[in-house]
C-alpha cells in the first residue's frame, strides 16, 4: 500500500502546485490594484506677493526637506513681487538636493509676473486646470514698463530658466517682452509646463502625506501688514512727530515718532521703494517746520505740501503689483500735515513766545500788614499771601498797616495807610 499511497500523494502535490502557479497572475494583479501607502513630502504654499519674507521661508523649506531627504511641493498662487526675492527663490529651487515640484493650483490660481519666473525655474512644473501663467513683463512706477535694459535682462533670465529644463524658451521670452499669459492646457500643449495636475498628489506623482512648512508668526504678521498705504502713513507720521519735537520739545512726541519711523522702515525694506520719494517726504517735513516759524501760509508751506504729495506718489515703483499709495491717502495726509504745521504748530510757537506773567493779582488800594520791617524793602501780607514789598515813604515797622500803590514785577510798592489800626493776627514784639 505504501507505493500506492506515494503515487496518490504525488498527484495531490502536483495538483496544488499547478493551482498555485495558475493563480499567481491573479495574485499579482490584485496586489497591483491595492492602493499604495501615502509617502511623506514637504509642502510650502507660496501665496500673495513675493517678498523677502516669502523668499526666506522658501529657503527654509528647501533646507528642511533636504535634511529629511524628502521631496518638496511648492504650491503657487501669486500676482508677482520683488525681483530680488524671486531670484532668491529660483536659486534655492535650482540648487536643491531633493526633488522640487511646483504646482499652480488649485483651480483659479495664477503664476503671474515673478510667479512665472519661479514656475519656469522649477525642475518639475505643473498646473491645475483653470489656472494661468505669464504676464511677466517687469513694471515700474505707476505700472509703467521699465526701460529696455531691465526688460532685456529679465527676458534673458527667464529664457535661460526655460532652456535649463527643456521648456518653451520662445514663449517664456514673450511672457516678459509682451506680457502674454496662457491657461494651463495651452501651457502643456506648447511645452511650457510638464503636466496638468488636478491636485497636489497628481503634481507629486504619488499619494502624499505632506508636512507644511509655514511662515513664522512674525513673518506672517509682517507679510500681512506689508501695505504701501500703511507704510506711507507710518513714515509720514514718524518723520512728522520727530519734526514737531523741534517745535515743542518734550520727548513724548519724538519717542512715538521714532517708533513709527522704525516700523515704517521695516515695511519699506520689503517694498520697492523709490529713494527720491522718501527724500521728498523728509524735505516736506523740514519745509513745514520752517513754515511753522513764520506767520501765515507762505512759500515754505506751499513747497512742503507739494513735496509731500509728490513724495507719496513717487514713494514706490510698483515692482510689486499694486504697490502704490492711494491718491486719496496721499491728498488727505498732505492736507492734514500742512494744516497741522501751519496752524497748530504756529499756535504752539506763539504761546511759547509770549512773556511769562507771574501770578501777582493784588490790585492797587489793597491794604496789608507789614510782616518784616520795610527799610525800604521787606515783606507784606496782603490778599491772603506774603509778598516782597518796598515802601515809598521810608522805613515802616512790622505790624503797621500799608496800602498797595502798584505792582512792579513780583514786588508790591506800598505806602502807610491813612488810618492805622491794629491787625488782629499780627502783633508787635512785647505785646500780650
Amino acid at each position: 500500500m505504501l507505493p500506492g499511497m506515494n503515487r496518490r500523494a504525488s498527484r495531490i502535490l502536483a495538483a496544488v502546485v499547478a493551482a498555485a502557479f495558475l493563480s499567481l497572475p491573479a495574485v499579482i494583479a490584485s496586489a497591483q490594484d491595492a492602493d499604495p501607502p501615502d509617502r511623506p513630502a514637504y509642502l510650502f504654499e507660496l501665496t500673495g506677493a513675493v517678498d523677502p519674507l516669502v523668499a526666506g521661508a522658501v529657503e527654509r523649506a528647501v533646507r528642511t526637506a533636504e535634511a529629511a531627504n524628502l521631496p518638496l511641493l511648492i504650491r503657487i498662487d501669486t500676482p508677482g513681487g520683488l525681483d530680488s526675492a524671486m531670484r532668491r527663490i529660483v536659486k534655492a529651487v535650482i540648487n536643491a538636493d531633493i526633488d522640487v515640484v511646483c504646482w499652480v493650483g488649485p483651480d483659479g490660481a495664477r503664476a503671474a509676473s515673478a510667479g512665472a519666473f519661479i514656475l519656469m525655474g522649477c525642475p518639475t512644473a505643473t498646473m491645475a486646470p483653470g489656472t494661468n501663467v505669464g504676464a511677466a513683463h517687469p513694471v515700474g512706477f505707476r505700472g509703467d514698463v521699465l526701460n529696455d535694459k531691465v526688460t532685456n535682462d529679465a527676458a534673458a533670465y527667464i529664457r535661460a530658466l526655460a532652456e535649463r529644463w527643456d521648456r518653451n524658451a520662445d514663449w517664456a521670452e514673450q511672457a516678459v517682452r509682451n506680457s502674454v499669459s496662457i491657461p494651463a492646457e495651452e501651457a502643456l500643449a506648447i511645452d511650457v509646463i510638464d503636466r496638468i495636475a488636478h491636485d497636489s498628489d497628481a503634481a507629486l506623482g504619488f499619494p502624499a502625506r505632506t508636512r507644511t512648512v509655514r511662515l513664522t508668526i512674525g513673518e506672517t504678521i509682517f507679510h500681512t501688514l506689508i501695505d504701501p498705504n500703511l507704510a506711507f502713513l507710518l513714515f509720514v507720521f514718524g518723520i512728522g512727530l520727530i519734526a514737531f519735537e523741534f517745535i515743542s520739545p518734550g520727548g513724548v512726541g519724538g519717542a512715538i515718532g521714532a517708533l513709527l519711523l522704525i516700523a515704517s522702515l521695516v515695511m519699506l525694506g520689503m517694498l520697492p521703494v523709490n529713494l527720491a520719494g522718501a527724500l521728498l517726504i523728509v524735505a516736506a517735513m523740514i519745509l513745514f517746520v520752517v513754515e511753522a516759524h513764520t506767520p501765515g501760509i507762505g512759500a515754505a508751506g506751499a513747497a512742503g505740501l507739494t513735496a509731500l504729495i509728490l513724495g507719496g506718489l513717487f514713494l514706490f515703483d510698483a515692482s510689486v503689483p499694486n504697490a502704490r499709495v492711494s491718491r486719496a491717502v496721499v491728498a488727505t495726509t498732505a492736507i492734514g500735515a500742512a494744516a497741522f504745521f501751519t496752524i497748530a504748530a504756529q499756535a504752539v510757537l506763539k504761546a511759547r513766545r509770549m512773556p511769562v506773567t507771574a501770578g501777582i493779582t493784588v490790585p492797587a488800594g489793597t491794604e496789608g500788614i507789614v510782616v518784616r520791617d520795610l527799610a525800604p524793602g521787606g515783606v507784606v501780607a496782603a490778599a491772603g499771601e506774603e509778598w516782597s514789598a518796598e515802601s515809598t515813604s521810608g522805613s515802616i515797622p512790622a505790624g503797621r498797616v500799608v496800602r498797595v500803590v502798584r505792582v512792579t514785577g513780583l514786588t508790591l510798592i506800598v505806602e502807610p495807610a491813612a488810618a492805622q489800626h491794629e491787625h488782629p493776627t499780627k502783633r508787635t514784639e512785647g505785646e500780650t
